[in-house]
């Protein structure tokens, strides 16, 4: 952007990186929840499906940990998606204590679908966006992620999304 050229928030109250990235996350957020609908806890479900499905089996305390969910909510995340057949426990061989959690065959299917449909609702979410610039949004956002994820990796990325949809948006009532 030029210096003669305005930021499109120019006049928005409280348009910093906070305001720009809830109102992506929450347009994120909305789509993605519509394209993994039916899935037991929406996007948290289709995050854990994703991460069994593309790695090694976690234990259960692991994935826990990874995706910053209270170990005592957990359980009950994973008797949810185990009951619709996505993903099943498996004693650890090493360690009878520890359960591993795995992808079933109706998940990798479900898993397949699923990631079909989040790809076509973050199309959406930057369909005015040229693709070179998504590229390049996309990589240093992950970039970032990363670093704060391995600097910090007890910070819990879901605060911001509580935050961001607890209110409705500024303005929502004038549309």
């Amino acid at each position: 952007m030029t210096t003669n050229e305005k930021s499109p928030t120019v006049g928005v109250p409280g348009s910093d990186l906070g305001w720009t990235l809830g109102i992506i996350l929450r347009r994120w957020h909305e789509k993605v929840e519509q394209a993994v609908a039916g899935l037991p806890h929406g996007t948290r479900g289709f995050q854990i499906l994703s991460l069994i499905g593309h790695n090694p089996p976690p234990t259960q305390s692991g994935l826990a940990k990874h995706l910053n969910i209270d170990k005592t909510v957990m359980p009950y995340i994973i008797d949810s998606l185990e009951q619709a057949g996505v993903l099943k426990r498996r004693v650890d061989s090493q360690d009878r204590r520890v359960n591993r959690i795995v992808i079933t065959a109706r998940g990798e299917s479900t898993l397949a679908d699923l990631e079909q449909k989040v790809r076509a609702a973050e199309d959406e979410v930057f369909q005015d966006v040229s693709p070179a610039i998504r590229a390049a949004f996309t990589d240093q956002a992950e970039r970032l992620a990363v670093s704060i994820h391995t600097t910090q990796p007890n910070v819990d990325p879901c605060i911001a999304v509580m935050d961001v949809l607890a209110d409705a948006p500024v303005g929502s009532a004038a549309r």
